[in-house]
């Protein structure tokens, strides 16, 4: 991903304390631990689908390696803290499900994918509807499905 694009993930969001963070986790059944309470304080800072490699490099100088960064990414998602998304090309992607201070995406959403610097983006206001005649297999009516759009972003068009 590029640099412009990483810059732009990085909004400006109101940061959970730890108290907050700790709570989330013990919620979830999940003992509150210096490596995981970074990855959710990553996620809350910066926010959008983030892989593996990219939460790793941003936290890797404070000591965590790669396999417990994983594994922490992993059992978020099973917890329902993250959602783990695959955008067609092999790499999970992960993005706050459940946070501190409320949801950021309660749903499944359709994603943006760019096919020429790989930035993606939420796209949560989008929604698909199976009306009428359409005889659509349940995994599309349960919203078990996901919707990826591909296309050039406005930096890269």
């Amino acid at each position: 991903m590029s640099a412009r694009h990483v810059a732009t993930k990085a909004r400006s969001r109101v940061a959970p304390t730890v108290k907050e963070l700790q709570g989330l986790l013990r919620g979830a059944g999940l003992r509150s631990t210096a490596p995981r309470l970074a990855v959710l304080e990553y996620f809350h800072s910066h926010g959008g689908t983030n892989s593996h490699a990219e939460i790793f490099d941003a936290l890797h100088d404070r000591g965590f390696d790669r396999a417990t960064i994983y594994r922490i990414l992993v059992d978020l998602a099973e917890a329902g803290i993250l959602s783990r998304t695959d955008l067609g090309d092999h790499v999970w992607r992960f993005e706050l499900r459940r946070g501190a201070r409320g949801a950021q995406h309660t749903e499944e959403h359709p994603h943006f994918v760019c096919v020429d610097c790989g930035g993606v983006s939420c796209l949560p206001g989008l929604s698909l509807k199976v009306e009428g005649q359409a005889k659509a297999p349940r995994s599309v009516t349960k919203n078990k499905v996901s919707i990826q759009l591909k296309g050039l972003c406005d930096d890269c068009s």
